[in-house]
């Protein structure tokens, strides 16, 4: 008789080779990112990410983690889903602009609102580098003819009151990129809220604006006097720069306010680690499922 080898319990995945383009900004993020959960100590086993449609979409592949891909401009209530059933993962959304500030603005401002503890790494070119270069809500004036103001997520963030961690880096400068990462992933394991992060990430191909940006940004980290406990104070100062043509980087905005689980969550145990199986459940089960028959 034939023994009959049984599967194993899980696979380990094999983290694959980046697909983006030669010199792309997203490779920035990624070792950053990577750098980031390393120092950290945070485990493969307990990181999600859960990534957006478009180049940046593709991030959780390339690292060992529990990895979702969304649908497109919905990146953000999956990966609050898996928060709220487990809040003691660590849970990182990562998209682009066009996904999380064009189909999926909604999601977006609702999760500002919210404030749950995740990070939210939105890796922004001003363009749709997947479908071949279209402007993005981010989109400068004149670039392939776009006549629309760009959309500015940080003031945005600025301007809804519940938010806790509002940051922006730049994929040319590694040593703050990490520096953020590394904040945002402390707050939001700290159950303090949500993590928001945008990274000024150049698509090489259709809008390489990296010698631009370099020229633009202004590290807000090494302005001395600069209150970023201050939302005013922050919202004042980051119009300033705008005004000025400059690009506000650097931890923005950090605050105190409930976090999404904190105003929901009244169980200690997680919801995806309770025993659901329980016979005293089964009477209430049978009692729900008299609706669907």
């Amino acid at each position: 008789m034939q023994s009959v080898q049984q599967a194993p319990a899980r696979r380990i995945y094999t983290p694959s080779a980046p697909i983006w383009c030669p010199g792309c900004g997203d490779f920035g993020v990624l070792a950053s990112l990577k750098k980031s959960l390393s120092d950290l100590g945070i485990a493969s086993k307990d990181t999600v990410i859960v990534g957006g449609i478009g180049c940046s979409g593709s991030i959780h592949n390339n690292l060992e983690c529990y990895g979702i891909h969304s649908l497109h401009g919905r990146l953000l209530p999956t990966a609050v889903g898996v928060k709220l059933a487990n809040p003691k993962l660590t849970v990182i959304a990562a998209g682009g602009d066009g996904d999380g500030y064009a189909i999926g603005v909604g999601h977006f401002i609702h999760t500002l609102k919210r404030n749950p503890s995740i990070v939210y790494i939105v890796m922004q070119n001003g363009t749709y580098g997947l479908t071949k270069g279209q402007p993005s809500p981010t989109a400068a004036l004149g670039y392939e003819g776009n006549k629309d103001i760009p959309f500015d997520a940080v003031q945005t963030a600025l301007s809804i009151f519940s938010t806790t961690f509002i940051a922006r880096g730049f994929s040319g400068n590694q040593t703050q990129l990490t520096e953020l990462l590394k904040g945002a992933l402390n707050h939001a394991n700290s159950n303090k809220g949500l993590g928001f992060l945008e990274v000024l990430s150049p698509c090489v191909t259709y809008n390489d604006t990296y010698k631009q940006w370099r020229e633009q940004v202004y590290n807000l980290d090494a302005e001395k006097g600069y209150d970023r406990t201050s939302r005013p104070a922050a919202l004042t100062r980051t119009m300033q720069l705008l005004d000025e043509g400059k690009i506000p980087t650097g931890l923005i905005y950090e605050g105190t306010t409930p976090s999404l689980e904190a105003n929901t969550l009244t169980q200690t145990e997680p919801i995806a680690l309770q025993d659901i199986t329980s016979p005293s459940n089964i009477p209430r089960y049978e009692e729900l499922l008299k609706d669907f028959r």
